[in-house]
């Protein structure tokens, strides 16, 4: 950054991505009428540029091309430039990303630059571009593309508007998907298995090759697999994968926490972003196959992963931020990564000689001759290996672990994003929630009941409806999409179940019912992205398939179908089971796509349990009973509970409530499925045995 230059438009936004190209020559405006106007007035095509906080090559692209003076001044000369956060607006990044797949059947990715006409439509759209031909004839310089599409916009505009209305024709139908007349079975999971399978790396886990995703949504869903079909690969799988990630560079060894991808197939060398979504979604797979395996590996993970969130990631309001940076004093992962000699510096001989057999750290290194660390050897292996204990193998590895973390704060810090996502926050809100129950550790309830409050009391309008986002020290903005009241029903269901709050129910039942009268197609099946009354844009769409994140229409059929379960409500089962008909072929050709739809599947065709517990909160005997049920793996049920001393049922669970009652003035436990419901069960001990049938 040039210090003499005065900055741009993007200086006060709450983007940090959009601050940090504040002091560009490119004169950018953020995404409004004021820049829409300027393209009409000046009959100027639009370069967008899309990104976000922590992407590695969008730096490379504004440090190459955004800040040379030259390229600059051709892009004000010729174009309107605007540049968005992905983040905070998705329903551009979707409509743009999808008419780059349309224009070159490619996968996309970011930046994401899209060349537009005035009136918004695409006619030619690409990623990251060098500041020279280096890569002709497969890429050309982004100074050679820009004087091209100025040429066509001067001599050929007829051709770019014919290419600007045919996909903006293929962006228009994306939003049309039509309910089938039957529901989806189980062989639909079953063929879903079958494609995990094939895609499943048996030697370092995960699906596919480099560049490696952890898939959270398809470990999860495998889990249930396992417990539907009783296939002992679909656990496999999952047991490989998350320890084969538990131990690779992927994960932060020091300080607990997931990047966003390895770029190879061993997890070992990541692109070290964080991301508070993958953060979640990964601490929700690990303490769920810790309730089916009770490995402590996995429960150390996720318990070391929402530290790190908890630590790193936690605003004071309670909200949690966005994403830690893959870059710090200029270099991508230096933060980090370890020469031997600064491990021997920390720790001493010792130590030093223990940390480097640990996480196999050499003099030569395995990344650009420093080392990123990884295991190995589980803790017991390393154990037997150090001649120790497992109990002093751990002891020590937790103190060593503690002075590189110190050590390691010293250095200049990742950026971090600290903008507030509603979406992303409700996925943490949810993680933080199931663990809290899983692992007993209030920590984790509070920290979700304080960023539930937050959203609900800060996020959203008097009128119910949620905003996408908030900087720091400034107002929320932004209509909030699909995704955010989905993520949020649902993460308060999950918060409901933790502590048997109505508050929380009672807020997920008002998000549920504003998605369904603002997100619900009238006139066909599944929910748009955006809201009736959001701003015009070129397309209202509708998301098929599942991406960094659950698609929003899956989880609103899961919120849907879970709220349908406690209260009895056709009117929230019914446009989730149309939902479900209307993906019944994407979840079939797509099925490493659609693993939350796929989830929401396996939900639906349960059977599902409906427990319901009445008694004294205060006894012990209750809150064992609680404790029982929280810590075993029961994807097909949902718990409410009424402690009769505290006044009536809460009207959302009337229903569920209906003539149940306490028994002997012992904790009772009824359980309803398929439309029927069981002899109660008394007390402790009758409630013990039951469950470990």
């Amino acid at each position: 950054m040039t210090v003499t230059r005065q900055p741009n438009r993007l200086a006060n936004e709450s983007s940090l991505y959009l601050r940090q190209h504040a002091y560009n020559p490119v004169d950018w405006y953020p995404w409004g009428p004021e820049a829409l106007a300027k393209a009409k007035e000046l009959n100027r095509p639009i370069f967008l540029s899309i990104g976000y906080s922590a992407c590695h090559w969008c730096h490379v692209m504004e440090h190459e091309s955004f800040e040379d003076e030259a390229t600059a001044a051709f892009l004000n000369d010729h174009f309107v430039c605007i540049k968005v956060d992905r983040e905070e607006r998705p329903d551009l990044d979707t409509i743009y990303m999808n008419a780059l797949q349309l224009m070159t059947r490619e996968g996309g990715g970011w930046p994401l630059s899209v060349f537009l006409t005035p009136d918004l439509t695409p006619f030619y759209a690409g990623t990251y571009y060098p500041p020279d031909d280096r890569y002709v004839p497969h890429r050309p310089s982004f100074k050679t593309l820009l004087a091209a599409i100025r040429d066509a916009w001067m001599n050929q505009r007829g051709r770019i508007e014919e290419v600007a209305r045919n996909v903006t024709h293929h962006l228009q139908q994306m939003g049309n998907v039509t309910a089938s007349d039957s529901m989806p079975t189980a062989e639909l999971l079953a063929g879903a298995l079958n494609a995990l399978r094939r895609s499943y790396d048996p030697r370092f886990g995960g699906f596919g090759t480099a560049p490696k995703f952890p898939h959270a949504l398809e470990l999860r869903l495998l889990l249930r697999l396992h417990a539907r079909f009783r296939d002992p690969l679909a656990l496999d799988m999952v047991q490989h994968t998350l320890t084969m990630m538990a131990r690779g560079g992927i994960y932060d060894q020091i300080g607990g926490g997931f990047a966003r991808y390895s770029t190879d197939e061993r997890w070992l060398v990541p692109h070290f972003e964080k991301m508070l979504y993958d953060n979640a979604l990964l601490t929700i797979a690990y303490l769920e196959a810790w309730q089916v395996t009770c490995d402590p590996l996995f429960q150390t993970i996720a318990r070391e992963t929402l530290d790190y969130v908890l630590r790193e990631m936690t605003a004071p309001t309670g909200a949690f931020y966005s994403t830690h940076d893959a870059d710090s004093d200029g270099e991508e992962g230096k933060f980090y990564i370890w020469t031997q000699q600064e491990l021997y510096a920390v720790l001493g001989p010792d130590d030093g000689e223990f940390a480097c057999k640990v996480w196999r750290v050499t003099p030569q290194g395995n990344f650009e001759g420093r080392n990123i660390l990884y295991r190995q050897l589980s803790d017991a292996d390393e154990a037997k290996a150090h001649g120790m204990t497992l109990a002093d193998f751990q002891t020590r590895l937790q103190q060593v672990k503690q002075k590189l973390y110190a050590a390691r704060s010293q250095r200049v810090w990742p950026e971090r994003d600290e903008k507030i996502l509603t979406a992303w926050n409700a996925l943490m809100i949810a993680a933080c929630a199931q663990a809290g129950t899983v692992f007993h550790e209030p920590r984790y309830l509070q920290a979700a009941s304080a960023a539930a409050h937050f959203l609900l009391e800060t996020m959203r309008t008097p009128a119910g409806r949620l905003y996408r986002t908030a900087g720091v020290g400034q107002p929320p903005k932004l209509n909030g999409y699909l995704e955010d009241y989905a993520y949020l029903a649902d993460a308060l269901v999950t918060l409901y179940e933790a502590t048997f709050e109505p508050q929380w129910l009672q807020a997920a039942m008002e998000l549920a019912e504003s998605l369904l009268r603002h997100f619900a197609d009238p006139h066909g099946a599944g929910f748009f992205f955006t809201a009736d009354d959001h701003e015009p844009l070129i397309a209202r769409t509708k998301d098929l398939h599942d991406g960094s994140t659950p698609s929003g229409n899956a989880m609103a059929v899961t919120a849907l179908l879970r709220l349908a379960a406690l209260t009895g409500r056709r009117d929230l089962a019914e446009p989730a089971e149309r939902t479900l008909r209307a993906y019944r072929d994407t979840m079939a050709e797509h099925p490493a796509a659609s693993g939350q739809m796929l989830i929401a599947l396996d939900f639906f065709l349960g059977p599902v349990q409906q427990v319901a517990i009445v008694g004294p909160r205060t006894q012990p005997a209750t809150e064992r009973i609680f404790t029982l049920l929280w810590q075993r793996f029961h994807p097909h049920r949902v718990l409410a509970f009424h402690d009769p001393a505290t006044g009536a049922v809460p009207k959302e669970l009337a229903s569920l409530f209906e003539g149940k009652m306490m028994v002997n003035n012992e904790c009772t436990v009824y359980i309803c499925e398929n439309f029927a419901c069981q002899a109660p069960v008394v007390g402790w001990d009758a409630v013990e045995k039951h469950f470990q049938k």
